[in-house]
């Protein structure tokens, strides 16, 4: 039996991590889904568990790829939010993937809107308002 060609996804969300594979017609041939608990960032609010999500990527990949009845042709990620995490030189995580209802300083956001003419020009300039 042939293999079906598949596109793998995994979607990082705020609640569910999801693994997708879509065939060539772009229907659903497989999905799963996991959740972690959270863990807490330097300031004690809560924040993604970056380990468990690194383990579940690595183990939905290894589960694609021993599956002799999928041909995954492209990998693609997608993330809520703004979900980004610094690293060193090395791929390590330096930060914790910040929640994004964290609160953001006052007093650096007050000096990044200075920077930028303030919250209404910046809010204008790039079509993007303030939401918090």
């Amino acid at each position: 039996m042939a293999s079906t060609p598949v596109i793998a996804i995994i979607d990082v969300g705020k609640t569910n991590k999801k693994l997708f594979l879509f065939d060539e017609e772009y229907n659903i041939v497989h999905e799963r889904s996991a959740r972690f608990t959270e863990t807490t960032d330097e300031d004690g609010d809560p924040c993604e568990n970056l380990e468990s999500l690194r383990l579940s990527v690595f183990d939905s990949l290894r589960f694609v790829s021993s599956q002799n009845k999928f041909d995954v042709k492209a990998i693609n990620f997608s993330a809520y939010g703004a979900s980004f995490v610094y690293l060193d030189e090395e791929g390590a995580p330096l930060t914790p993937l910040y929640n994004y209802l964290k609160q953001y300083p006052a007093q650096l956001k007050e000096a990044f809107y200075n920077q930028y003419g303030g919250e209404e020009s910046f809010s204008v300039k790039t079509a993007s308002p303030v939401l918090g």
